[in-house]
């Protein structure tokens, strides 16, 4: 139904409304229909980027996998600056991580949760999206990181999926 509404992409034609009026100097009615233009014609123009719908089955676990990564940001933060200014050196190791996802966008998303996580970076995905190459700052075992990062991220995001 929103697809004949001229919304191809509703979660991005939400985010871009809602993201317009936090830009716009306050609420009016001029804004709300840039709002609305804005959030048709993107998604439109950008159609031919998206291969498919994004496959949210439990989309309302969003919002509590988005908590759990800012949290995590903010441990993150505090575990990585700790290290900068202790005299232990770091023990940095690059992690093969086992893919269990298979949907495109939530391998982007796992990749991009580990990238804004402080003292991770996703280097790559291999071609056959199978495994995840990540750098971690400080690590005792590649285990750790790969336990850690199913636990915490990949099965939600399974859920959300799956």
């Amino acid at each position: 139904m929103l697809d004949r509404l001229g919304f191809p992409q509703p979660w991005l034609s939400a985010l871009l409304f809602v993201t317009w009026q936090f830009l716009s100097e306050g609420v009016s009615g001029a804004s709300i229909v840039m709002g609305l233009v804005l959030a048709m014609v993107i998604p439109q123009i950008t159609h031919g980027f998206w291969p498919e719908r994004p496959a949210f089955v439990k989309a309302w676990k969003m919002p509590a996998y988005l908590l759990i990564v800012l949290k995590d940001i903010v441990a993150a933060s505090f575990s990585v600056a700790r290290l900068i200014l202790s005299p232990r050196p770091p023990r940095p190791v690059f992690v093969c991580y086992p893919l269990q996802l298979e949907h495109p966008l939530a391998i982007s998303i796992l990749a991009s949760t580990i990238s804004l996580t402080p003292g991770t970076v996703s280097a790559d995905v291999s071609d056959d999206q199978t495994l995840l190459l990540i750098h971690a700052l400080d690590a005792e075992s590649d285990q750790e990181i790969i336990d850690a990062i199913h636990q915490r991220y990949e099965k939600r995001l399974m859920e959300m999926f799956q």
